[in-house]
């Protein structure tokens, strides 16, 4: 054999060993959380410069019927829906709309304190504004079909958890009416705005507001876990969470967004960096929130990420900017979170790819 070609043998060799190794350890990784190949399990996916590295299905997509899951499944995917809700308010940011200093008063005359309240606060959950979720009164509504305004009504006259900037507090409230300020600025509805202007400019085709009586086309059926085995998820009206977390979408799909994103096709790249920048409180405090994502690290090395969770459903993906990595996981039952599952795979890729 020629040298040339031996080298390329040897070089063949290695990729293929190398590719083996790695699915070997990634799957060990997931299947210690989702290893039930007869119960409700997981999508996950790694890519790195936008190629697929790994991409695999776990478990059953709906356990009546004896479905698997297959990568192209659909999940609710929680409260990873507040990245497009972020983006869509920088969209209308870039086009003069809006200005995320504002406060909301100028928009919501009527909001309490809403003087004192700006955009930023209600992205960066620093608002002080009571979380609708902590309402003991939410189960009163959580199967009625609501609009964006009733939702902003049923917690405005709430005491505030805080003053606005005096910390941050992980927040749904603020995040649907940053929704409804999408449907008043834009003359659309949340839906609409976000699958004109994001789904279909994009690609997305798979990914849709959540709904349980629509037909979706490989739709991945929620569960719970009880005592005596598995059970259907709770059915809540998606006008509840709205835009703050009733989305669904492929890992597929969520390449594409993370792609987008990357490639400043929604957004210039002043309007892209801002939702990845990290705040200071006014006394000082850093909090490691952007908008709409986490701003985390693996070894000090900075990362972007965002987790949701959703009556059945589960979800968590991991973007690392400087090695241009990119991990998902979806969960279809809330018994099996894939938050861990995927910092473990973040973590192993890291190393191993970059």
């Amino acid at each position: 054999m020629k040298r040339p070609l031996l080298t390329l043998f040897i070089a063949l060799s290695y990729t293929v060993l190398f590719g083996q190794q790695f699915e070997k350890k990634i799957d060990s990784i997931i299947q210690t959380e989702f290893g039930d190949q007869d119960g409700p399990g997981g999508v996950f996916l790694i890519t790195q410069k936008g190629k697929r590295v790994y991409e695999k299905a776990f478990g059953k997509a709906n356990l009546e019927l004896g479905l698997a899951l297959s990568p192209n499944s659909v999940f609710q995917i929680g409260s990873m829906s507040k990245q497009f809700t972020a983006i869509a308010i920088l969209m209308l940011d870039q086009q003069g709309k809006l200005k995320v200093n504002d406060a909301i008063s100028k928009y919501i005359p009527d909001y309490p304190n809403g003087k004192s309240i700006t955009i930023h606060q209600l992205l960066t959950h620093t608002s002080g504004i009571k979380d609708f979720t902590q309402m003991k009164s939410l189960s009163t509504i959580a199967q009625t079909e609501m609009t964006s305004k009733m939702m902003v009504d049923f917690f405005k006259n709430e005491p505030p958890s805080f003053k606005p900037a005096e910390k941050f507090a992980y927040n749904n409230a603020g995040y649907v009416i940053l929704g409804y300020l999408i449907e008043l600025l834009s003359g659309s509805t949340y839906e609409n705005f976000i699958t004109k202007n994001i789904f279909e400019k994009i690609g997305m085709t798979n990914s849709c507001y959540a709904s349980d009586r629509k037909v979706i086309k490989n739709r991945a059926y929620g569960y719970h876990e009880k005592s005596d085995g598995y059970v259907n998820k709770t059915v809540i009206s998606f006008s509840v969470p709205f835009s703050s977390g009733a989305l669904m979408s492929t890992v597929g799909d969520m390449l594409k967004w993370q792609d987008a994103l990357n490639h400043h096709i929604l957004l210039n790249a002043e309007h892209t960096d801002m939702a990845f920048r990290k705040h200071k409180l006014p006394h000082g405090e850093e909090i490691t929130y952007g908008y709409g994502w986490h701003l985390k690290d693996i070894e000090g090395t900075e990362t972007r990420e965002h987790g949701g969770s959703i009556f059945g459903f589960k979800s968590m993906g991991i973007y690392i900017p400087s090695a241009d990595i990119y991990v998902l996981g979806f969960s279809n039952c809330d018994c099996h979170s894939p938050t861990q599952t995927v910092r473990e795979m973040a973590s192993y890729a890291f190393h191993e790819l970059r």
